[in-house]
């Protein structure tokens, strides 16, 4: 069985963008900063593709089963991507925390804050309820 261009089109193309698109593209390599933080990418990966391809007619005279096979193949294709980085991954000792790429609005903000303040509060009673006991009951 013979095979068509457009197959050969799309197995090129599809394996260009195979070597565009891969894993360490979206999760980037880690790197260790000088304070022994492991720092690593993130990022958004979206492509698309197209392709379209066919046989170029002849007139009515022409047409018959010899000149089908004789039809010049005429295609193409295209391709893009596009990478846009989300953040970082900051793993340090046993704390993960993820700084993002873009600014944030306030309220991305408050809800990356609220983890923290809420031990603090926490923190605060304990706190205040060992200096509520007496010295003997600690």
């Amino acid at each position: 069985m013979d095979h068509h261009p457009i197959g050969e089109l799309m197995q090129t193309a599809m394996a260009s963008i195979k070597d565009m698109v891969d894993v360490n593209t979206v999760i980037g390599e880690p790197v260790v900063a000088s304070s022994g933080a492991t720092i690593i990418p993130i990022s958004r990966v979206s492509f698309g593709y197209v392709t379209a391809g066919g046989d170029i007619a002849c007139d009515e005279r022409r047409h018959s089963a010899a000149a089908t096979a004789e039809f010049p193949f005429a295609g193409g294709s295209g391709a893009g991507v596009s990478v846009q980085p989300v953040g970082f991954l900051v793993v340090s000792g046993d704390t993960v925390k993820m700084l993002p790429a873009q600014s944030l609005t306030v309220a991305d903000r408050m809800v990356e804050l609220l983890p923290g303040v809420v031990e603090d509060v926490k923190n605060m009673f304990v706190k205040s309820n060992r200096e509520d006991r007496p010295a003997g009951l600690m």
